[in-house]
């Protein structure tokens, strides 16, 4: 090879070794500036930077904002509810790690063929890292840190502790956060006591829990609803009898009038 190439080949190379090295710098500042998440494997929060986000947005409008967040343990929680949940929101939760890259790519797909953002691929770790510390900023900051807290997060807390706390700590709709404070309000019961077709409405909700309303549900929460029940029959959760026992139940749950502005598209919380 030529000295000149030589030379160019070299100088690129330290400059590339120089981006990689500023890069760990850079990462490993970051990882040193963001919370310490070891003590959730045996606290569970009092607050999270959603709910103080949404009680900021309260005051500005002038209104009252009084929180819901009744923490259980995870055995006082519906089983349904958290197969519900997974299957809604990370299938893939229990086998993959802080980042599902195969929903990504996916994701990324769809998302440039329809030219709009039409399916997110965030894991239940990603969002228990948004909820927890940084709530709903739409920016790159904002997501870079949530990888590096999902990172911390599934280093230091078993996957079944991260599916228990954000069990707890998601927003189920206006002031409800978790699941126990979502079953009284919904549905009048513990989130022990809940059947099949009321974990599987309350799953389905999630993407924008703030949007549904079950006196006046949405063709999309109808159609969301339905298709993950059957879901939970397809993978085995549930046998064929639970399933038509359930599929009645939800129906009934479905029964209200619908909306005025009602839409098949999912809504924007």
């Amino acid at each position: 090879m030529p000295a000149p190439r030589r030379s160019l080949w070299r100088r690129l190379a330290l400059a590339a070794a120089a981006l990689i090295a500023a890069a760990a710098v850079a990462v490993a500042a970051l990882w040193a500036g963001l919370p310490d998440v070891g003590d959730l494997a045996t606290r569970m929060p009092r607050s999270t930077a959603l709910i103080e986000q949404r009680r900021t947005e309260a005051r500005r409008a002038g209104r009252r904002y009084l929180p819901e967040m009744l923490p259980v343990p995870m055995e006082r929680i519906s089983p349904r509810l958290a197969q519900a949940v997974v299957l809604s929101e990370d299938a893939g939760f229990w086998v993959h790690g802080p980042f599902d890259w195969r929903e990504m790519r996916e994701a990324l797909e769809r998302n440039l063929a329809t030219r709009r953002y039409a399916r997110g691929a965030s894991t239940i770790t990603q969002q228990l890292a948004k909820n927890l510390y940084l709530g709903t900023d739409k920016t790159i900051s904002r997501k870079i840190r949530e990888a590096v807290l999902a990172v911390k997060l599934e280093r230091e807390i078993p996957k079944r502790r991260i599916l228990a706390i954000y069990l707890n700590v998601v927003e189920w709709g206006d002031g409800l956060f978790g699941a126990e404070a979502a079953a009284r309000a919904r549905f009048g019961r513990s989130a022990a006591d809940l059947t099949t077709a009321q974990a599987v409405l309350l799953a389905s909700m999630l993407p924008a829990p703030r949007r549904c309303d079950l006196d006046a549900p949405s063709a999309w929460l109808k159609r969301r609803s339905r298709r993950l029940l059957d879901r939970m029959r397809e993978v085995g959760r549930i046998d064929a009898d639970e399933h038509a026992r359930a599929a009645a139940e939800l129906e009934r749950l479905l029964a209200g009038a619908s909306p005025a502005d009602d839409s098949d598209e999912p809504p924007v919380d």
